[in-house]
């Protein structure tokens, strides 16, 4: 093994995750796309391992940018705030259980059966589609949940029921999630920085799901690889992040809805014509 030319490609690996896992165009998607083309040099285990484990240097943006919002012991909040902080934490956590139990229960099967071209390409479509019949849908209505004060219990689990959706890959976890919250009344800020907070305990529950079954039996190698590639995802998803959040206060989605489309005719015409 190269180490120069794999951590290049851990870099450039890092590069896609960190603004796929943000915008809702499915960072698995791009990852077994791109893999088709720069392979690591490393065991199918490994693999598997690091196309998950990378997105946790993703998650850690979130953490970074968002830690005052999210941290319920600041000494500068009042107790009111720390309070809704926790309601915070508590929606999450509500909206975390589907995915949380579901994937676990299907983690292998779905590695095994859906891990393919074929689901990439066909979920990128469908959920493209479903942008563009969403934003028509609520052209000119007024969302009727602007904060997490607003924000229910039962709307939190539902959105959390729509986070499921993209344990297929292909669908995208931001998109998924996007779409329920925007269906189910939301604004599009905050269904975006809902599905933000819902990232950290599902991504460090499956980095540390996908770690047990790897068994941490690292070669130098190996660290060096996962080290680089969780550090760009990490660094290029904190940008990542400040431009949706800017770009989602002036325009809706449906430019993302068009690119799934466009990219996943392209991707399958790619293997078709390749086969």
């Amino acid at each position: 093994m190269n180490l120069f030319i794999e951590l290049l490609k851990a870099i450039l690996l890092g590069v896609v995750e960190g603004i796929t896992e943000w915008l809702p165009v499915s960072s698995t998607g791009h990852m077994i796309l791109v893999e088709e083309f720069v392979r690591l040099d490393a065991s199918d285990a490994f693999k598997e391992m690091f196309f998950v484990v990378i997105q946790l240097g993703a998650i850690l943006a979130v953490v970074l940018l968002f830690f005052g919002k999210l941290n319920p012991f600041a000494p500068s909040k009042t107790w009111e705030e720390k309070k809704d902080t926790l309601g915070i934490w508590l929606k999450v956590l509500v909206g975390v259980l589907p995915a949380a139990v579901i994937g676990l229960l299907f983690d292998d099967w779905l590695n095994e059966h859906l891990y393919n071209y074929q689901t990439v390409a066909l979920m990128l479509v469908v959920y493209g589609v479903l942008f563009l019949l969403v934003e028509n849908r609520n052209r000119g209505r007024a969302p009727r949940i602007e904060s997490f004060h607003d924000l229910g219990y039962k709307t939190a689990f539902l959105i959390g029921v729509f986070q499921v959706l993209a344990l297929i890959p292909g669908t995208s976890r931001s998109g998924a999630t996007i779409i329920g919250g925007i269906l189910l009344g939301t604004s599009r800020f905050i269904a975006a920085e809902y599905s933000f907070f819902l990232s950290i305990p599902v991504m460090f529950g499956a980095s540390a799901l996908k770690l047990v079954k790897f068994g941490f039996s690292f070669t130098g190698t190996e660290m060096a690889v996962l080290g680089v590639g969780m550090v760009v995802a990490f660094g290029v998803s904190v940008l990542a992040i400040k431009f949706l959040l800017g770009y989602i206060k002036h325009h809706d989605f449906k430019v993302f809805g068009w690119y799934r489309i466009a990219l996943g005719v392209l991707v399958m015409a790619y293997f078709l014509l390749g086969a």
